[in-house]
């Protein structure tokens, strides 16, 4: 089974987007502010909104099943306040719920969190317990920068974030580590800012004790791991030079990194530096990078074609990248694949 552990609803109907304008002009006029579940949209149009795009390249590219979650760069945490991004996150996520129902050997729910800046993260509990408990979704896409490009909030390594993942190890899911977009003109969103979350959630996990505290809590890191990688020796020296253990006992337990690497040397050097335990094949295809690479004739985002080249790569690393490692990290799709 080739399990893509990286989707997003990139190709959701533009009632969502009308929603959320409403939504943000509502900031200014709280008469166009658009009721708690009012969203309307037919099961015909998220089967229309999928069936040419998502699931036609998971057939086209032998993917078997997705775990889904909303747009990441439609997020946007610094938006309103704390209440603007509670009926937010719940109706990005009552709608991939809806996905999930209408495709459910397709896709697998990853949910949005109502993160606000400066508002304390145990404030998103109640959606996380619903999403896993009540919609049956498997992990969650957790923020380090709510405040989207200008980095007001705590490291993630701060006590302040311990009840959430107090109680992500209750449920037993992990957190994709996702910035959204970036409202700072300093950083492109998709260029700059998500390799600059990536590669700051590593370095606040490398400089604190956080796994000794939560050893089974687990975090995907995605795109890669940013510019972890490339940079391991500067990392595995940083460690050194503090007197921390080395990253393999530090970190590999509980950090994972996804193959959103949009060229096969890319993808070589991935697979070189991390242990292929640690790799979970991913692909946000339809997402920030959509076109065709000249140099092959295929899309960037194909990466099932750089895994499959990989020459070093035995059968067992690879069935380990494209189902084993997902079905460690999230042990909750093991329910749902199996057909219990």
């Amino acid at each position: 089974m080739i399990i893509d552990c990286h989707g997003h609803y990139t190709t959701a109907p533009k009632a969502l987007g009308v929603f959320r304008d409403l939504q943000i002009a509502a900031l200014e006029d709280p008469v166009r502010n658009p009721a708690r579940g009012s969203l309307a949209i037919s099961d015909d149009e998220i089967r229309e909104s999928l069936l040419g795009a998502q699931i036609k390249l998971q057939d086209e590219r032998g993917i078997d099943v997705t775990l889904f979650s909303p747009i990441a760069g439609h997020m946007m945490h610094h938006i309103g306040n704390a209440i603007t991004s509670q009926i937010w996150s719940e109706t990005c996520n009552d709608l991939i719920h809806r996905v999930t129902s209408l495709y459910p050997r397709r896709f697998i729910g990853v949910c949005q969190l109502p993160q606000s800046p400066l508002v304390p993260p145990k404030s998103v509990i109640p959606e996380l317990e619903r999403c896993v408990n009540e919609l049956g979704f498997v992990a969650c896409n957790l923020n380090p920068d709510p405040s989207d490009g200008h980095w007001k909030d705590a490291p993630l390594s701060d006590r302040s974030w311990y009840p959430l993942y107090e109680k992500m190890v209750e449920l037993d899911v992990p957190a994709m580590i996702h910035v959204s977009g970036s409202c700072n003109p300093c950083f492109h969103p998709t260029g700059a800012h998500y390799i600059n979350g990536d590669t700051t959630a590593f370095m606040q996990f490398l400089t604190s004790d956080l796994f000794r505290d939560f050893p089974t809590l687990r975090f995907i890191i995605p795109h890669g791991g940013g510019a972890v990688p490339y940079h391991w020796g500067r990392y595995r020296g940083l460690a050194q030079d503090m007197g921390r253990p080395p990253l393999s006992e530090l970190l590999l337990n509980n950090v994972y990194f996804d193959t959103c690497v949009y060229h096969l040397p890319g993808i070589e050097l991935l697979t070189r530096v991390i242990p292929v335990d640690n790799i979970l094949f991913a692909t946000e295809m339809i997402g920030a990078v959509r076109g065709i690479d000249p140099e092959t004739g295929n899309p960037f985002d194909d990466t099932k074609r750089y895994i499959d080249q990989v020459e070093w790569l035995t059968g067992e690393d690879r069935a380990k990248i494209f189902e084993g490692n997902a079905r460690k990290v999230y042990p909750r799709i093991n329910a749902i694949l199996d057909g219990d």
